[in-house]
């Protein structure tokens, strides 16, 4: 290899010839390769969904860093990973290892995932990033212009967009089936962590395993409390994005990609339980307002999308006398719904289904998968991108966010998405980003 070949351009040349690529909505599996075409990963984040994250990383290719704020964590990946270097700190391992590295994944705590992902896109690294993509709004906006600069493969962690049911269903929606479809309803069994509580006393002490000022990262000091780690920093506002951040990038993926939900005009937030600025509520229900949108060549009608959670469920009587799931969609259109009890939209039914029982599935459009992380692979070596990649994510989480701005202004809000600004409500914009602590600034 020349001084003038990076380990990228080497990866995507050797792959060229023998790497899976993306033919026809087909995945060619790859010839056997040598061990220089194999993929330096490196994974921020080894406990939790990071643990799945990182032996994905070591099917697919070299894990040769593992990065944890909690040395019980880091330790048991060690176990599995002994040739992995070991840091507690990313900024640390991201100087020391830069060159070596040709990816990351990224699965801590939702205020953690822009500050590690933009350092590892700005040193060139491809990167595989957790839902929900990032803490706030402002940061999706930096992740997609970042990986787009730096000319980086990504793919944000929402496995069901790789289902072959859940593509399936987009092209459903996409053939014009329902006709116009002018509601969505959207409800999780979310929150299932702590709710509704205020900050807890101070002088807990800090566990020995535990590197407290990482955890917090980018977030304003706190003392450390188990009410954060190791789960409950979901229901806080400076770690977590509620129950909106945990599933709507699962549940809303569907009829966000299908039918161009981008860009609500208004938002509005009902709720209950919430602790000002703390925690999120006990339970909400959201509704987003999207204008008349284009797809190609074809006209969307605007269409109201309603969030519930917390027990807060849709009418009954829009799913046509199917059963009501602790979680679910359903689509309103002018000839029919779309019902799907599934998180990921890879079940599905149409409703009413006398009148669809010998509806024929359209053709296929969308390529059908490899898996999740086999797509993000795929793209690093040269194919084509994967289908969750950061201009599709970045979008799919402002969209989800923006409720987030709206149970916390605790008004309706309208929304200027080119501005990136609330019009009626100026002093909503400063929840559309935060003030980040020294050391951490994206």
């Amino acid at each position: 290899m020349s001084q003038r070949t990076t380990r990228r351009e080497f990866i995507q040349q050797t792959s060229a010839m023998g790497a899976a690529f993306w033919v026809g909505g087909q995945s060619l599996l790859a010839a056997e390769k040598s061990p220089l075409e194999k993929i330096n990963f490196a994974s921020i984040g080894v406990g939790g969904k990071g643990s799945s994250d990182s032996a994905s990383a070591a099917k697919n290719g070299n894990l040769i860093a593992i990065c944890d704020i909690d040395d019980k964590r880091l330790l048991k990946a060690a176990a599995r990973y002994p040739k992995a270097q070991k840091f507690n700190d990313y900024r640390e391992m991201l100087e020391e290892m830069g060159d070596k590295i040709d990816a990351v994944t990224v699965s801590t705590p939702d205020h953690s995932h822009a500050p590690a992902s933009v350092m590892a896109m700005k040193k060139g690294k491809h990167c595989f990033t957790q839902k929900p993509l990032t803490w706030s709004v402002h940061e999706a906006r930096v992740m997609r212009n970042t990986a787009n600069e730096h000319g980086v493969k990504t793919q944000m962690g929402n496995q069901g967009t790789a289902k072959d049911g859940f593509r399936e269903a987009v092209e459903v929606i996409r053939s014009g089936v329902l006709g116009n479809v002018r509601e969505a309803h959207v409800w999780t069994n979310r929150p299932v962590w702590g709710k509704g509580v205020d900050r807890p006393p101070e002088g807990e002490p800090v566990p020995k395993h535990i590197h407290w000022d990482l955890f917090l990262g980018p977030a304003p000091y706190r003392e450390f409390s188990t009410l954060y780690h190791p789960f409950e920093w979901r229901g806080w506002l400076d770690f977590g994005t509620g129950a909106l951040g945990d599933m709507a990038c699962h549940t809303m993926n569907m009829h966000v990609m299908a039918l161009e939900l981008y860009d609500p005009t208004s938002i509005v937030a009902e709720q209950e339980g919430m602790i000002e600025n703390e925690t999120y509520p006990k339970s909400t229900k959201i509704t987003y307002q999207f204008p008349e949108r284009s797809a190609g060549d074809k006209k969307l009608c605007p269409l109201k999308l309603t969030w519930y959670d917390g027990g807060n469920l849709p009418p009954e009587e829009l799913l046509m006398g199917e059963k009501m799931k602790s979680s679910g969609v359903v689509l309103i259109g002018d000839e029919g719904n779309l019902y799907t009890p599934d998180d990921y939209g890879a079940e599905y039914v149409l409703l009413p289904r006398d009148k669809f029982k010998d509806f024929k599935k359209p053709e296929q459009s969308l390529p059908r998968s490899p898996g999740h992380f086999e797509e993000f692979v795929v793209s690093i070596k040269g194919g084509e991108p994967s289908m969750s990649n950061f201009n599709y994510a970045s979008r799919l989480t402002e969209t989800t966010l923006l409720g987030n701005c709206a149970i916390r202004a605790g008004k309706k809000l309208e929304w200027d998405a080119k501005k990136m600004e609330f019009t009626n409500a100026p002093e909503a914009n400063k929840f559309l980003s935060r003030d980040y602590r020294d050391g951490w600034t994206l």
